[in-house]
């Protein structure tokens, strides 16, 4: 039977400070307008809590089906601190919206899970174009806040361990 460690803290207060932390930002290219928008919202949200410009890297992919591979390809280098998705499903006709939304989230759940490198989930699904520009700015800000907690979250619980 192995020993688990014992947290030396109690509580974690969320830490939205980004100096230091190493940023992987993947973005699908379809629907290139929206995510776009939250790239831009999402990079300017990292600057102001400190993340450095040189510690971001931005992929691109087709669509929102190829991101969770990057991801995990990101993941696995194990340079990065946290990881953001960003991209939109806008719903059509068919039932495809429904695979590629379901895929793509997973996926990036997946990833999360599978390397324990959190991933932010930006990626968008909604009913209309307008749904989406609406959402893109606030949903790339929250990326970046939500990849910023959740790497110094890590951090405290390993360093709380030892």
């Amino acid at each position: 039977m192995t020993a688990r460690p014992v947290l030396a803290s109690n509580e974690f207060t969320p830490d939205l400070s980004g100096a230091s932390l190493r940023i992987g930002i993947v973005q699908g290219r379809f629907n290139e307008s929206i995510g776009a928008a939250e790239l831009t919202a999402c990079r300017a949200e990292l600057e102001r809590l400190g993340v450095r410009a040189d510690c971001v890297v931005h992929c691109t992919v087709p669509g929102a089906l190829e991101i969770p591979l990057v991801l995990q390809k990101l993941a696995q280098t194990g340079r990065f601190d946290a990881l953001i998705a960003l991209g939109a499903v806008i719903r059509g006709e068919t039932y495809h919206f429904e695979v590629v939304s379901n895929e793509a989230c997973a996926g990036a759940a997946s990833v999360a899970l599978d390397t324990g490198v959190p991933v932010a989930n930006g990626i968008l699904t909604t009913n209309t174009d307008e749904q989406a520009e609406v959402r893109a700015v606030e949903k790339g800000r929250d990326c970046a806040r939500a990849a910023v907690e959740m790497a110094n979250l890590l951090r405290s619980i390993d360093d709380a361990a030892r």
